[in-house]
């Protein structure tokens, strides 16, 4: 993975855009540390993809959908489609890891698999996640298959995509036999604080531009401004201001790849009214300055 810090895109349904890393190709691998993300966490997200995380050196949490992990060194994460995560530090501490994410649109289409099998794995409200632990023989080969496709995409063969496609149809077998997931029977209801919070997430995500404040993010949860600090607390270990602004340094960090907008016009599209403020913040958050970052950007 380059140096390059990490940026989110998002879909009209908040649903974060992955961007693959060939065109047209629904497979996303990146390998690096997670020292690579602003205060080494990722932003709360969602997609219509499946995604995996492997933990080469160190120790990860994991937030998925109101519940909390720990991936210690030699652990696999398999997230299912369309649920919130982000990962973040533990104990501060710098993170290995590679990412993997694969949309179902990469197998062959077959109308009777998809509806017999891969349909009933993505739609699982059972299944949010699979934690694939060392001490846990049952996920060997889920790991072994994530291997094998990072190995893959580095080596960068002809027609590598087709032998990821083949892997990733052996690493849903799994998922759909694995006991964890095969013997629920029943949906696990959402917890009511966790739609609230994603609703107050997809409110910052669209209105981001406008001038919103404490009362307009907990407005559209229906909580009051004592609640939505408390959710936003619980989920994220930050304010809803803390994260609006994050939110918004992300995007700000998109544009400052183009010469054709200023600084100030940048500042002002994603809602911060004076540019010395903005500027401060960029500054506290990514330790260098607009212009800066720009320039080393464009080199």
């Amino acid at each position: 993975m380059s140096n390059t810090e990490i940026h989110i895109n998002l879909m009209p349904d908040d649903s974060e855009i992955i961007p693959y890393n060939s065109a047209g190709i629904p497979i996303y691998i990146r390998s690096g540390w997670l020292s690579m993300y602003a205060g080494m966490r990722s932003l709360c997200h969602w997609h219509e993809d499946l995604e995996f995380i492997r933990i080469h050196k160190g120790n990860m949490c994991y937030w998925i959908n109101g519940k909390n992990l720990l991936l210690k060194e030699g652990d696999c994460l398999a997230i299912n489609s369309r649920r919130m995560h982000y990962g973040y530090a533990f104990q501060q501490q710098d993170c290995d890891f590679t990412c993997i994410i694969l949309h179902p649109d990469l197998l062959p289409e077959h109308h009777q698999l998809r509806n017999q099998l891969i349909k009933p794995l993505l739609q699982n409200a059972g299944f949010e996640y699979l934690h694939c632990s060392t001490e846990n023989s049952n996920t060997d080969k889920i790991r072994k298959y994530l291997d094998m496709i990072t190995e893959m995409e580095k080596e960068h063969a002809e027609a590598y995509e087709l032998q990821i496609a083949g892997v990733m149809g052996l690493l849903l077998g799994e998922l759909i036999r694995h006991p964890d997931i095969s013997s629920v029977t029943s949906p696990k209801e959402k917890e009511p604080d966790a739609i609230i919070h994603q609703n107050m997430i997809s409110y910052i995500y669209r209105n981001y531009p406008e001038k919103i404040g404490l009362s307009d993010i907990s407005n559209a949860g229906n909580v009051c401004r004592n609640k939505c600090c408390q959710i936003f607390k619980k989920y994220t270990q930050q304010s809803p201001i803390e994260f609006l602004n994050r939110y918004r340094l992300e995007v700000s960090r998109n544009l400052l790849s183009s010469k054709k907008t200023s600084i100030l016009e940048i500042a002002q599209h994603c809602g911060f009214n004076h540019s010395s403020y903005y500027s401060k913040l960029f500054y506290r958050t990514y330790h260098c300055t607009p212009t800066e970052y720009r320039n080393h950007s464009q080199n």
